[in-house]
């Protein structure tokens, strides 16, 4: 998952691992994309006519899986914004998640 660069920095130590920040490493146009996609989990799971139009021709499964994950990232955006202080690391957070969805994606 280290394909976009939202990846924990890490400072290890014999048996020791503390993780840190998130890292500027990667591709930054993707990192980018993922950042301000991440930014509309903060509003209700929708499917509007343009995307429903574009879902035609597509597996139900693959649709499926994308609902799911849309409600999944849309609650998880909520309940972090409600504990969190910063919106941009509940955002980063969502990002980080959103791109292991597109990664499991990819490789399925």
């Amino acid at each position: 998952m280290g394909f976009c660069g939202l990846v924990p920095s890490e400072y290890s130590s014999g048996a020791s691992v503390s993780r840190g920040g998130i890292t500027h490493a990667g591709n930054v146009h993707v990192r980018t994309q993922l950042i301000e996609s991440a930014w509309a989990y903060q509003y209700g799971p929708s499917t509007g006519v343009g995307m429903k139009t574009r879902q035609n021709g597509i597996e139900k499964e693959v649709i499926d899986r994308a609902w799911h994950a849309q409600l999944r990232l849309c609650g998880r955006f909520r309940r972090l914004a409600s504990r969190k202080d910063s919106r941009n690391v509940v955002v980063t957070a969502i990002a980080r998640e959103l791109a292991g969805f597109i990664y499991a994606e990819m490789i399925s």
